[in-house]
C-alpha cells in the first residue's frame, strides 16, 4: 500500500491511502479521521478506511511530523565512503538528528545565519518508518516492525559537523529533515536494488542504489533495536550514496533559491527550495 499525510487548503491535513489516483482518508474505530501517517502510528489504535476521498486541491505533507526519534546512519554506501578515501565500514555507524525539525515537500529548508553553521549540503536517503516498536528485533523478523518507507534529505551543515567533530549540531538545524512524498509499505517496495539519487537546480548531483548498502534495512532495524527501544514512528535513515556537495573538487555549497529533488525510484520524489533563515 502507498500512504501519505496532505494538507488542504485552510492547512487541515488528513493520513490517506492510494486508490488508483485517488487518495481515501484513513480514521480509527470511533470513525474519528487521522490528521497524520505519524498520529495513526503513535495513536496504537486500528486503521479503517472512510467513506471521505480527498477532492479538493491538496498538497503533500510531512508523514509523520515529528517522529519519536531519528536515527541515521553513516557510510552506509560504499561509494560514499570511496569518495572519502574512507573504508566501508565493519558495523553500522549510527548519529542521531533532532525530532522536531522535520519538513515535508515543497516546505522551505532555511539556512541558517551567522557563524560557523555554513557549508550546507544534501543527502538523498532511503528512510525506514517504524510500525511496531520492539527490543532485539531479530534480522528475520524486521519486517514485522517496519510500516513503510519513505524519502529523506539528510540536509547538513559541513562547518558544524567537522568543527564540532560529531555530527549532531550539524544535523540538526530547524528544517534541516524534509521527508516525504509518501510511505509505501514494504509488501509493494523491495528495497534491494532500488534506484535513488538528487538533482539540484535540475542537475543530476547524486545516482546510486541500494545494492549499494553496506547494511540493508533488517541488519540495521536489528542492530538500532539492540541500543535502545523502537517506537511507532521512528524514523531510520539509512545513509546516501556518493555525489555529495563536501566531496566535489568545486565546494558549491547550497545557497538560497536553490532547490533540491531527492529521488528513489518506486516512491517519488522530494522537492524543497532553500532560503536565508
Amino acid at each position: 500500500m502507498k500512504y501519505a499525510t496532505v494538507r488542504i487548503e485552510g492547512g487541515r491535513t488528513f493520513f490517506v491511502m492510494a486508490e488508483g489516483d485517488r487518495w481515501r482518508v484513513m480514521r480509527d474505530q470511533n470513525r474519528r479521521f487521522y490528521a497524520s501517517a505519524g498520529e495513526y502510528l503513535l495513536s496504537g489504535e486500528g486503521l479503517f478506511p472512510s467513506d471521505r476521498f480527498i477532492e479538493e486541491a491538496f498538497s503533500f505533507a510531512a508523514p509523520v511530523p515529528r517522529p519519536p526519534k531519528i536515527v541515521a546512519v553513516g557510510l552506509n554506501y560504499r561509494d560514499h565512503a570511496a569518495e572519502q578515501n574512507k573504508p566501508a565500514p565493519e558495523k553500522p555507524m549510527l548519529f542521531s538528528k533532532a525530532s522536531n525539525i522535520v519538513i515535508g515537500p515543497e516546505e522551505p529548508v532555511r539556512i541558517p545565519g551567522g557563524p560557523g553553521a555554513g557549508q550546507v549540503d544534501f543527502e538523498c536517503e532511503l528512510g525506514i518508518v517504524i510500525g511496531r516498536g520492539g527490543f532485539d528485533v531479530p534480522e528475520d523478523r524486521w519486517q514485522d516492525h517496519v510500516f513503510g518507507f519513505t524519502i529523506v534529505n539528510d540536509v547538513t551543515s559541513r562547518e558544524a559537523q567537522y568543527a564540532d567533530k560529531q555530527f549532531y549540531r550539524g544535523k540538526s538545524f530547524d528544517t534541516f529533515c524534509p521527508t516525504g512524498p509518501v510511505v509505501v509499505t514494504p509488501d509493494e517496495f523491495d528495497w534491494r536494488g532500488r534506484k535513488l539519487g538528487l538533482r539540484l537546480n535540475g542537475a543530476a548531483m547524486q545516482d546510486g542504489t541500494t545494492a549499494n548498502m553496506c547494511f540493508g534495512p533488517p541488519a540495521l532495524v536489528a542492530y538500532v533495536s539492540a541500543v535502545h527501544r523502537l517506537e511507532p514512528g521512528d524514523l531510520i535513515a539509512t545513509g546516501t550514496p556518493a555525489g555529495v556537495l563536501m566531496f566535489r573538487p568545486e565546494k558549491r555549497f547550497l545557497q538560497p533559491g536553490d532547490v533540491t529533488e531527492a529521488w528513489i525510484e518506486g516512491i517519488g520524489t522530494l522537492k524543497n527550495r532553500f532560503e536565508r533563515r
